[in-house]
């Protein structure tokens, strides 16, 4: 295994692939130098003497500069490095893409649901979803009925576990329970038995509809709008207090912009319209099931790959995210841009630095001014309460290496592999052009997630170095470790470790490949995601506010 790494042959700056101590001697490119001092897998050590002021480049752009003399062999910390990235214009030039080699797939296809739009589900779910906060206790009585009647609750093996301790408790046995151990677990969910083409009736419970602005309402209502014309959901069930600002009109004429034609079922309780809360539960309950049981009559069929819409998402990301599960992620992206799919990257603040190579991949200049005009709005925004792109990385990110925004970003944005940009979406715009898109949203996991299924991706590829929980309530989450360490450590949510890329074992292409047989294995309901077993369902409306 290679001790060290150069991403691009223009970088000053290399990559320990494993804890390098002190005084350890680096031969590079005819370049001799010892380490200044310890450094920590997944930190950068300079190649060059540096003076305050000199540029750091990595991944081939701009990510930072001194700010103060930094020898060469010695690591670069927030302490001596500040973010900095190259500015951007408008599309300069065409980027040309070489497409990979994609005929061992050209025939292959999925199992999903054909929806009468055209549109092709991985999953089928019934939504259930308040038009503003004051209904989610209604939800949450639904939902308590629905899924302990029909079998989807989560399993209740931590309420067996407090029985035990009460049990223990009750008989005076306190050494006892300071030894106890929790019986394995062996089944992590169950699987009902009543609707067997059902994957599930899922809870959109929020803090909004109310209270704030109206544009809060209006984005909200399309967001909602976009989970209801998924291709994962058969139809929902809405419950409306009736005052807020969230009004179920805003919502038809949501759904009714994305599909003049729309037909899904949505049936619709007001609560202030009612007899009583019992008669609106009641009502609202018998007529979901009758319409659970028209649901339970779709059934799966083979559909081509073009018709899969992948997410790109990372979130915990470490020093290896950009080096090893983002590429991979890229090269699968591409492979499925190239089959005639569609993929979806999100999380703008972690785009900053690497703007102008996306605005030249974009296929019109109206596309690349559209991602102009919405990125320096939305840094604008972050600068006017006195914040910025500089500040999105998270403690853990520095940790572990991500010590700059640019440097994160830089490695971020290999999750878009190569291909093509060829549409620009605003928060809550629903995806039409199949191919590479770019969706506005915070680096925020579960605001990002939530906007890309809201959006369209019928499937999530979800990268992290230091291990994140995130799910989705209505579209499966693959969760690729960056490093094998995480992946051993945490298996209870790692999908797929791309740890082999850091050892040598697998190449970037090899790894996406099998990334992608394990999306089309996903979308088939032949792999059930951690995510998905854990019930994960992570739900979170962008208010628009500066959230990085």
């Amino acid at each position: 295994m290679n001790k060290y790494l150069q991403i691009h042959p223009d970088d000053n700056v290399l990559v320990a692939l494993q804890d390098l101590p002190g005084g350890t001697p680096v031969q590079f490119n005819g370049t001799s130098l010892s380490l200044v001092k310890d450094v920590p897998a997944k930190h950068k050590f300079m190649l060059t003497d540096l003076q305050t002021g000199d540029p750091i480049v990595m991944y081939g752009v701009l990510v930072g500069k001194a700010t103060e003399p930094i020898f060469k062999g010695e690591i670069i910390t927030t302490g001596n490095v500040r973010h900095d990235s190259s500015a951007f214009h408008e599309k300069d030039k065409s980027e040309q893409w070489n497409k990979p080699d994609v005929s061992r797939w050209k025939d292959r296809t999925f199992m999903g649901y054909a929806r009468r739009d055209g549109q092709v589900g991985t999953r089928n779910y019934w939504l259930v979803i308040p038009m503003v906060f004051c209904e989610n206790r209604n939800v949450g009585v639904i939902k308590t009925a629905f899924e302990k009647g029909l079998g989807f609750a989560p399993p209740e093996m931590y309420n067996e576990q407090v029985s035990d301790l009460v049990n223990l408790y009750k008989e005076g046995n306190l050494e006892a329970i300071k030894t106890y151990q929790p019986p394995s677990v062996t089944e992590t969910a169950k699987r009902n038995n009543v609707f067997t083409n059902i994957d599930g009736i899922k809870f959109l419970t929020h803090e909004g509809g109310c209270g704030g602005t109206r544009q809060d309402a209006e984005a909200l209502c399309a967001l909602l709008a976009g989970y209801i014309h998924h291709p994962n959901v058969a139809g929902a069930t809405i419950l409306s207090l009736g005052c807020q600002h969230a009004q179920v009109s805003i919502l038809q004429t949501a759904l009714r912009k994305l599909n003049p034609a729309f037909d899904k079922p949505v049936l619709v309780f007001e609560q202030q319209k009612s007899k009583s809360e019992f008669d609106m539960l009641s009502t609202a309950i018998k007529e979901t099931f009758l319409a659970l049981v028209e649901a339970n009559k779709m059934e799966r069929s083979p559909a081509p790959l073009s018709r899969l819409v992948i997410g790109l998402e990372c979130g915990g990301s470490d020093g290896f995210s950009g080096i090893s599960a983002n590429p991979a992620v890229g090269h699968t992206s591409d492979l499925l841009v190239a089959l005639g799919g569609t993929s979806i990257l999100s999380e703008f603040p972690e785009l900053c630095g690497v703007e102008q190579e996306i605005i030249n991949r974009c296929v019109s200049e109206n596309t690349a001014e559209k991602f102009i005009r919405i990125m320096r709005a939305y840094e604008n925004r972050a600068e006017s309460v006195g914040s910025g792109f500089y500040m999105n990385p998270s403690p853990g990110n520095i940790k572990d290496g991500l010590i700059t925004d640019a440097i994160k970003s830089a490695g971020a944005a290999k999750k878009g592999g190569t291909s093509p940009v060829v549409d620009v979406l605003d928060y809550t715009e629903y995806v039409t052009k199949t191919g590479l898109n770019l969706l506005c949203t915070p680096g925020n996991d579960v605001e990002s997630t939530s906007a890309e299924v809201g959006s369209g991706a019928n499937i999530v590829l979800f990268t992290t170095g230091l291990g994140t929980p995130t799910g989705n309530p209505i579209a499966p989450v693959v969760k690729l470790a960056t490093n094998t360490r995480l992946a051993e450590r945490m298996p209870d949510i790692i999908d797929i470790n791309t740890g082999p890329i850091i050892s040598g074992e697998k190449s970037i292409a090899e790894m996406g490949e099998a990334i992608l047989e394990f999306v089309i294995k996903t979308a088939s309901g032949e792999i059930t995601t951690k995510a998905e077993q854990l019930h994960q369902d992570d739900f979170i409306p962008w208010k628009r506010g500066v959230s990085l």
